[in-house]
């Protein structure tokens, strides 16, 4: 299984956000014990290296996590057509197209987010985390 990660996921876990740190914190452990293999966009970098460097008020840890994100994720890259594909999308918020047309043209099988009401004209299955997580049947936290 190939899953796209959302931008808010990663925060999830980057910045400990309750109540969604705990998923967040599984999707990670997922992907690093190879039970699926999780990506991410580049252009969803730049939103990262942002609200990082917003929380840390530093660059060291913001391109640490950075780091580790590009050790434990695939990064997509975001072309010209995605660009242009999301314009015509019937997803009215244009990142989240975006989104979808990059995870499309990179064959992802899935996309993971909290966002899954402006994910529902996705043609490629959406899952929250518990959702997805479930799906692999991944133990809870205790």
């Amino acid at each position: 299984m190939r899953a796209l990660i959302d931008t808010c996921i990663i925060i999830d876990l980057l910045q400990k956000r309750e109540p969604f740190f705990d998923d967040a914190h599984l999707t990670f452990l997922s992907a690093a014990n190879n039970r699926f293999e999780g990506a991410i966009t580049a252009k969803s970098v730049t939103h990262i290296y942002y609200l990082m460097h917003r929380f840390f008020h530093d660059d060291v840890p913001t391109r640490k996590a950075l780091d580790t994100l590009f050790k434990l994720f695939t990064v997509l890259d975001t072309t010209g057509l995605d660009c242009k594909k999301a314009l015509l999308s019937p997803v009215t918020d244009y990142e989240d197209a975006l989104m979808i047309e990059t995870a499309v043209n990179s064959g992802m099988d899935a996309i993971i987010t909290r966002n899954i009401k402006d994910y529902s004209k996705s043609p490629i299955p959406v899952y929250a985390p518990a959702n997805f997580l479930a799906a692999l049947e991944v133990p809870e936290l205790e």
